[in-house]
């Protein structure tokens, strides 16, 4: 208790000191720097990437969202209504049942409700903007006897859901109606509507039902559980200021003090819009890209606010929906791909507090996530099952022998995914490298790596070939094959970082000689003349929406076109996978992108980027396929950091795949692996300059496509070094910053917007309808 309780502090320091500032907890910097994308006028620059609606939005993928990192907000009309709602949700509201025969269930995300609007006149015209520099929702609503004038906000910091309106003519006297859920799993109520007996669970009973309340001037609706504590919900209504705040407890008691003491807090602070917008203000900062493709450039931003929207350090981690939950047979997190893509882009971005909650939640759970595995390995490793909720609750079924997937319902049978925790743990090294905070790296990576590791040990089999192998294992929405390239690639990739993080930590760990022997006798990732299979034996024969059996490619860079033949059979691997359309979805094609800008081919990485808008995602950025799920715009948001700046091996790469049709762009402050802040500019297609400070003093080394380079430090001429790979290597200390630029280049250089040929393409207007998407609304409510 005493570590979790440290680890929460330390992340609530980082946060409260990394807003809009460059800052690295563990770090001394030795000599600190104004921010170069604090010359921006921010407010400028976001107001041409705000959403607009100026049609009714309809419908959750239509709608505006906002979000703390724990409290979501939708509005949309509904149809079915007759009126304006106005969503609430909380994402760590979910059930608690014991034992978990479905994690949908038995951990299942729960509804709490939504407020209604009903404009006496018919709806005649909209016109609201979701001004992203303050999260601030503004407009009108016109109908036929009024017009409504409307602010909404979730605060930033404090729990509390805020919503402004001016009625004028036939409109005046408007009044929000609370229409309270009863807290029934998503996925009951998915297999309900669509007829899906596959989503429904024997036996299932009932939470009970909901209750109204009220205490004073704050009316409530409470909502307790079978499994003890519950959701309580509170608002207040005076004049035209609608305020409201969820609390969710477990176990104990309904938390109504805590609901009240929210609202009451809000409604008597006068600070509360001005805090709000300073978090905010300060929140963008931190690091800055613009590109002459205005509908990506707006896409990228949007996404930025999202991510704060979705979490903080101090908050839940992503799940598969965020702040923002809907029916659905995913209301939980998914951890064989989704919760991994849901962290890439922070860390880039400058943004790597945001990525704390996924440390906190390992941090805390280990325990979990020991008693994940058989008890017979319990002593020494640890995994995820493919889904779970707030608690990290997910059983790996044992290995079997014949690698079956099993029939029953139960998920104790279902197949065996073995390396999700490892993958998981790649998100922790890279905010760890991101950072380079080694209170991370010591107390969360290195220990729950080990576990993950030593789970494979207890199974690898020596074959004749003299070469270990695994036995069969289930690469995620496929089969199950003996050595899947799934697991080897994370086996192989953990047990290198573990090797790496005893040297640093000077950990002389005994398994140490164990690692070294899996490196060295580890069996090749099966290939044949496609390139890499999904492991022994079984060929990528169908179309599948999953790169699992690419991960060596990418996230990992295992394998790559530094290597000889890297190249060629990343293209064989790449090019046989998309070539089956049928099962691809949105994350496919941004997974196909970032591994087309890892061989420098920024044109068809931009093909590939492109694709998301043509097919999944919604006019609003979220995104769905059989359901709502919140990380494959947030991994495009990394292809585009892929397309700028990449970092692996230890070498930072800078515009290592524009596309030719991006002549001019640039980056601020964007994050490098071994704590390096990056700002660059490309005009006329050629690159101007390139600045890296240094955080942590980390060793240095460069590519960049600059012909005669020369470097100055801190204002002071630095000779550089150049070795046979096209690197460029520099002694450089922590705090120091370096500007390497053409020889015989002007200064100054200046940081701002680049023209673009699109503003605000995204919300529901002219410009975003013009986008082809499919509709794939699959309940409307």
């Amino acid at each position: 208790m005493r570590k979790t309780i440290a680890g929460r502090r330390r992340m609530l320091k980082f946060l409260a000191s990394s807003v809009g500032v460059s800052f690295l907890p563990g770090v001394a910097i030795a000599a600190a720097r104004p921010s170069a994308s604090r010359s921006i006028d921010w407010a400028t620059f976001l107001g041409r990437h705000d959403m607009i609606w100026d049609q009714l939005p309809r419908a959750w993928d239509e709608a505006p969202f906002l979000g703390n990192g724990l409290l979501g907000a939708l509005l949309f009309y509904s149809e079915d209504e007759g009126g304006w709602r106005l969503e609430v949700s909380r994402t760590d509201v979910q059930d608690h049942r014991t034992p978990i025969r479905q994690t949908g269930v038995g951990r299942g995300r729960l509804p709490i409700g939504h407020f209604l609007l009903r404009t006496r006149g018919k709806a005649r015209a909209t016109a609201l903007r979701l001004v992203l520099h303050d999260a601030l929702l503004t407009g009108r609503i016109v109908t036929d006897t009024g017009q409504i004038d409307l602010r909404v906000y979730v605060h930033a910091e404090d729990l509390a859901i805020v919503v402004e309106t001016k009625a004028r003519g036939g409109e005046s006297g408007i009044v929000w109606e609370w229409v309270g859920e009863d807290a029934v799993s998503p996925r009951i109520t998915w297999a309900i509507t669509m007829h899906d007996p596959r989503a429904m669970d024997a036996g299932y009973q009932p939470n009970p039902a909901g209750e109204r309340g009220r205490d004073g001037a704050e009316e409530m609706w409470l909502q307790p559980l079978l499994a003890g504590g519950g959701t309580a919900t509170a608002w207040r209504q005076s004049g035209d200021r609608l305020i409201a705040s969820v609390a969710h407890q477990w176990p104990g008691d309904l938390p109504r003090a805590q609901a009240l003491a929210s609202v009451r807090s809000a409604a008597d602070d006068p600070s509360l819009e001005r805090r709000h917008r300073e978090w905010w203000h300060g929140y963008y900062p931190a690091s800055f890209l613009s590109i002459p493709d205005g509908r990506i450039e707006s896409f990228y931003w949007i996404q930025m606010y999202k991510l704060a929207c979705a979490t903080r350090a101090d908050r839940p981690y992503i799940d598969n929906q965020g702040p923002w939950l809907q029916v659905s047979t995913w209301p939980y997190a998914t951890w064989n791909l989704n919760v991994q893509l849901n962290y890439w882009a922070p860390l880039a971005s400058n943004r790597a507090h945001l990525a704390y909650s996924l440390v906190s939640a390992i941090h805390d759970h280990q325990q979990n996530l020991i008693d994940n595995v058989d008890p017979a390995y319990r002593a020494d490793s640890a995994g995820i099952g493919r889904s779970s909720g707030r608690d990290l609750d997910a059983s790996v079924p044992a290995l079997r022998p014949d690698g079956k997937t099993g029939a029953g319902r139960r998920e104790s049978d279902w197949p065996t995914e073995f390396g999700n925790l490892t993958w998981a743990m790649h998100d922790v090294w890279l905010i760890w490298r991101h950072t380079m905070d080694e209170a991370v790296l010591r107390e969360t990576l290195f220990p729950v790596l080990r576990r993950a590791i030593n789970h494979y040990r207890h199974f690898l089999m020596a074959g004749s070939d003299g070469k270990l192998h695994l036995p069969p294992t289930y690469s995620p929405e496929y089969g199950a094959a003996r050595d899947l390239n799934y697991d080897l690639a994370l086996l192989r990739w953990g047990c290198g970082s573990l090797i790496d993080a005893a040297g640093r930590l000077k950990i002389d760990d005994p398994l140490l000689p164990d690692w070294r022997r899996i490196l060295r006798d580890l069996v090749d990732f099966p290939r044949g003349e496609t390139g890499f299979l999904i492991g022994a034996g079984l060929p990528l024969e169908k179309s599948h929406r999953h790169y699992s059996h690419l991960l060596m490619v990418y996230p990992l860079y295992l394998v790559n076109r530094d290597q000889p033949g890297g190249e060629a059979v990343i293209r064989r691997s790449l090019d046989h996978w998309q070539s089956m359309k049928e099962s691809l979805r949105g994350y496919s094609s941004t997974g196909a992108a970032s591994m087309h800008a890892a061989l420098g081919d920024g044109d068809e990485a931009l093909t590939k980027l492109r694709e998301l808008f043509s097919d999944y995602m919604r006019s609003n950025t979220l995104y769905k396929e059989g359901g709502p799920v919140i990380e494959t715009p947030l991994s495009g948001a990394q292809s585009l950091h892929d397309m700028m700046l990449q970092s692996w091996g230890g070498t930072i790469r800078v515009f290592p795949a524009v596309p030719g049709a991006w002549a001019d762009c640039v980056f601020a402050d964007f994050s490098a692996e071994g704590g390096f802040l990056v700002s660059a500019q490309r005009k006329g297609g050629r690159t101007r300059w390139i600045e890296v400070t240094s955080r942590a003093g980390e060793p240095f080394a460069l590519k960049t496509g600059i012909i005669e380079p020369v470097a100055t430090v801190d204002g002071m001429p630095r000779a550089l070094s150049t070795d046979g790979g096209g690197r460029i290597t520099c002694a450089l200390e922590r705090g120091e910053t370096i500007v390497i630029e053409p020889k015989g280049a002007r200064r100054p250089h200046r940081i701002g917007p680049v023209p673009v040929d699109v503003v605000n393409s995204f919300g529901l207007n002219a410009r975003s309808l013009a986008m082809p998407a499919r509709d794939l609304r699959l309940y409307k409510g």
